[in-house]
């Protein structure tokens, strides 16, 4: 069953009329618990609550798969005026791009120019920039993008998603570049990627701790405690620097297990994201995730009273065919 969810949440959100319909209503309806809002600056307030906390962020400016040039521009502007506010308001934080914001499939060049231009500007502020690693499409291309990049500057850096088969050799390639750790949010071919959670978890640990004993800095990027249970036994055993990793997690996902990470001294960072593209994100959370369409239905369905609301929304419609999907599976087994 929860398979069957996963798959359906990835479907809607590579749904184009869906994601396009979404930015007539902001981050509502369930995605505000986990996108911060759609506006920078409106944004700032949650990032300097997080500061206090000892938590740092890295924000990410929603959008992907952009084949509209002067679309890639307006999200780069945003991405150079993020950086000016970031360093004006003097707040600890990064920043994570996507190659194809950026026009990576509208022409390389271009998207190379832009990334270039947010680099330069970043550079001067001396805030890192990590490429978000998309779908496996695009994985070859991200990565040579990066090494032709990091030829000028060294203020970046990218993910590696566990769930591929070949990273082990591409972790070896990249031992001194600031990565980022993540298990992988995209659906991909058994010809290339891990499918069961045993595997991915599997390689997953191997792959953070073999970075962990590695020189370059490191996001170890899960909501798993389990996983983190033992990456902190690892640390303990082989005497590993808290200087040299950091644990990341999603915004508004586990607060109280962040939170207990800072107390016990580890650097963490909370992945922020914002914008007008939220539906294809909030999906993709849900397919992860898919227990938390109970909290879902009771944010799209009812007030905070337990009324319920009045007009039928986007997102009580996806959840509407999903349940009825899932139904009708049901009754087939």
């Amino acid at each position: 069953m929860a398979s069957l969810a996963k798959d359906f949440f990835i479907g809607l959100s590579n749904n184009d009329f869906l994601n396009k319909s979404a930015k007539k209503f902001g981050a509502r309806f369930g995605a505000e618990r986990f996108v911060a809002g759609t506006d920078f600056d409106a944004v700032i307030p949650v990032i300097r609550e997080l500061n206090k906390k000892k938590i740092s962020c890295t924000m990410d400016h929603l959008g992907e798969f952009v084949t509209d040039r002067e679309e890639s521009e307006r999200a780069k502007e945003k991405i150079i005026h993020m950086l000016h506010q970031i360093h004006k308001e003097n707040l600890d934080c990064h920043v994570s791009i996507k190659l194809t914001q950026l026009g990576l499939d509208i022409e390389e060049s271009f998207c190379i120019q832009n990334v270039e231009q947010i680099l330069k500007e970043a550079n001067d502020y001396n805030i890192f920039v990590n490429i978000d690693m998309e779908k496996y499409s695009h994985y070859g291309k991200t990565l040579a993008i990066l090494k032709q990049l990091r030829q000028s500057y060294s203020n970046i850096g990218t993910v590696i998603q566990t769930y591929l088969y070949d990273v082990e050799k591409d972790i070896e390639e990249l031992e001194d570049v600031r990565l980022r750790i993540v298990k992988g949010a995209y659906k991909e071919e058994s010809t290339v990627a891990y499918s069961s959670k045993e595997e991915i978890d599997k390689n997953f640990l191997a792959i953070a701790k073999k970075r962990l004993l590695g020189k370059a800095y490191t996001s170890i990027a899960t909501h798993d405690h389990r996983i983190i249970n033992e990456l902190k036994k690892f640390i303990e055993e082989h005497h590993i620097s808290k200087d040299n990793f950091e644990f990341q997690m999603l915004y508004g996902f586990r607060v109280d297990m962040q939170q207990q990470l800072v107390k016990e001294g580890y650097r963490f960072c909370t992945y922020i994201p914002f914008g007008e593209d939220w539906f294809g994100y909030f999906m993709r959370r849900l397919a992860e995730r898919p227990q938390n369409l109970n909290l879902l239905v009771k944010d799209v369905f009812y007030t905070e009273d337990n009324k319920m609301k009045k007009q039928p929304l986007i997102i009580g419609s996806a959840v509407l065919a999903l349940l009825f999907f899932l139904g009708k599976r049901k009754k087939k087994e």
